[in-house]
C-alpha cells in the first residue's frame, strides 16, 4: 500500500497517465487484453456491492474489450481500463503507469532527514524538523524552503502535480509524498538539500539519514513501521497529543490514557492529526472514547462485500468532558479521517487546519501483467452524519493553514485557532 510503502494509511500516490507513444507489440497487447480482464474481474469480484450500484458491469466489459484490442499505443490502452474504472463513478480506483509504479513500489529505505514538509503555494516549506534529527542539527528551522534534492530542482515536478491534483483533495497529500520521496533513502546514505533560509539565502547542506523517529514495530509481510507519539500541555490548562499512526494499540491507548488523566482539570484538550496518514480503522473508536461519555455513539460505518462493520464507541472511565479540539490538515488520511468526521458529526469536537486527504477506503493495490499498477477499493465509509468522506475529505470548522511569514515567526496558525477557541469557551 502506499505511500511510504508500510503506512497502514491505505492511501495511494495517485499518477497520471503518461508515456507510451511507441507502438505496442502482439506481446503487449496480449498481456494488457489480460491486464483488462484481471481488472474488470477483481471489481466483479471483490467491490463491495455486488451489484454496482445498478451498473451493467458485463455491458461495460462488452463495450469496451474492442477499444482495448484496437489501441495501438500503452496510453490509448490505458485509457480504456481508466474509463471502465471511470464508470463506477469512486475514487481509488485507478490505474498507475509501470514506470511510475517501479518507482513507487520499491523501497526507498527507512532512512530520515527528519524533516517535516508541506508544499505552500508551490513551495516546499519546512514546517518542523524532529528532535535530535539531521535536519535539526544541521539548524533548518519551520519556514525554510527546499528548493533542490540532490541537485535537481523540485519546482518542475511540483508543478506537475499541482496541475494534475488543482481540483482534487488529494492535491497536498501528492506534493508532501513528491518531496518526501525524494528526501527519503538508505539508512546511513547521504543526500544534499538546497534551501532558502530565513533571509532568503541559499544553502545546501549534506545530511547522513538517520533512522526514523519512534519505535520500530512489525505488521504482517510489510516492511518495519515506526510509530511515535508525543504528549504535553501546550498551555498550563490544555492539554495536546500527537501521533503519527492509528498503530501499536497498547502504546497509543496508554499514552492517550495518560494524556487524558494528566489533563483531568484542563479547560481543553487538543488531538493533532496533521500528517497523520491513518491505520488500524479499529483504533479509531477507542480513541473517541477518552473523550465521549454516551455509550453506544458510533464514528460511522464501513462497508465491505460481506459484512458491516460499525465503528461503536465505548466510553472509557474518567473521560475528558471539556472542549477538544482536532487538527487536520491535507496530509491527514484514512483513519485520522475517520475519527475526525465522527467526532465532528457527533458534535463532540471542533476541527481546525485545512481540508483532509479525502482518502477515507481500505483499498489494495498490485501489479497487473502489463506492468502497470492497479488500485482498487474493498469498502466504503459513511460517517455517522451522512457523508462519505472519500473524495471530500473532512472540512474544518475554522480553516488555517500556514504561510511562510508565519513558520518563519514560530507561529501555528491551526493551534492558535484551536487555543483561542478554547479560551472563548470558557465563558
Amino acid at each position: 500500500m502506499f505511500p511510504r510503502s508500510a503506512v497502514l494509511a491505505l492511501v495511494l500516490v495517485w499518477a497520471s497517465p503518461g508515456g507510451g507513444v511507441d507502438r505496442l507489440t502482439p506481446e503487449q497487447k496480449r498481456l494488457n487484453i489480460e491486464s483488462f480482464e484481471h481488472v474488470w474481474t477483481t471489481v466483479r469480484d471483490k467491490h463491495w456491492d455486488p451489484k454496482l450500484g445498478g451498473l451493467d458491469w458485463q455491458a461495460v466489459h462488452d463495450e469496451l474489450l474492442p477499444q482495448l484490442e484496437r489501441a495501438a499505443t500503452m496510453e490509448q490502452a490505458r485509457a480504456v481500463m481508466e474509463d471502465m474504472l471511470s464508470r463506477l463513478k469512486q475514487t481509488h480506483f485507478d490505474i498507475v503507469p509501470a514506470t511510475v509504479y517501479q518507482e513507487m513500489e520499491g523501497d526507498k529505505g527507512p532512512g530520515r532527514t527528519g524533516i517535516e514538509v508541506r508544499v505552500v503555494e508551490g513551495r516546499a516549506l519546512v514546517v518542523s524538523t524532529e528532535p535530535d534529527s539531521p535536519a535539526a542539527k544541521s539548524g533548518v528551522t519551520p519556514g525554510w524552503e527546499i528548493d533542490r534534492v540532490d541537485g535537481k530542482p523540485l519546482a518542475p515536478g511540483l508543478r506537475k502535480i499541482d496541475r494534475n491534483f488543482r481540483h482534487s483533495t488529494l492535491h497536498d497529500l501528492m506534493l508532501e509524498q513528491a518531496v518526501f520521496t525524494r528526501l527519503a533513502g538508505g539508512e546511513g546514505s547521504h543526500v544534499k538539500v538546497g534551501f532558502r533560509d530565513a533571509r532568503g539565502r541559499s544553502t545546501t547542506i549534506d545530511m547522513e539519514r538517520a533512522r526514523p523517529r519512534g519505535s520500530e514495530f512489525s505488521f504482517g509481510n510489510l516492511p518495519p513501521l515506526y510509530f511515535w507519539v508525543e504528549s504535553r500541555k501546550v498551555r498550563p490548562d490544555v492539554g495536546y497529543i500527537r501521533f503519527n499512526l492509528f498503530f501499536a494499540p497498547e502504546t497509543l491507548n496508554k499514552a492517550v490514557e495518560n494524556a487524558v488523566k494528566d489533563c483531568a482539570g484542563c479547560r481543553g484538550f487538543i488531538v493533532d492529526l496533521r500528517g497523520n496518514l491513518g491505520g488500524i480503522g479499529g483504533l479509531a473508536p477507542g480513541v473517541a472514547g477518552w473523550f465521549l461519555d454516551q455509550p453506544g455513539l458510533r464514528l460511522g460505518d464501513m462497508f465491505l462485500r460481506s459484512a458491516k462493520l460499525k465503528f461503536v464507541v465505548f466510553p472509557r472511565p474518567s473521560p475528558f468532558r471539556g472542549p477538544l479540539a482536532i487538527l487536520m490538515d491535507g496530509c491527514s488520511a484514512s483513519t485520522s479521517e475517520i475519527f475526525a468526521g465522527g467526532m465532528q458529526d457527533l458534535k463532540r469536537a471542533r476541527v481546525f487546519g485545512m481540508r483532509s486527504a479525502g482518502a477515507a477506503l481500505p483499498s489494495m493495490f498490485e501489479r497487473l501483467p502489463n506492468g502497470d499498477g492497479f488500485q482498487y477499493a474493498i469498502a466504503n465509509y459513511i460517517s455517522e452524519g451522512g457523508k462519505q468522506l472519500e473524495g471530500a475529505g473532512v472540512i474544518p470548522d475554522e480553516t488555517a493553514g500556514p504561510t511562510r511569514h508565519e513558520l518563519l515567526e514560530g507561529r501555528d496558525p491551526a493551534l492558535d485557532r484551536a487555543l483561542a477557541w478554547i479560551e472563548s469557551s470558557r465563558n
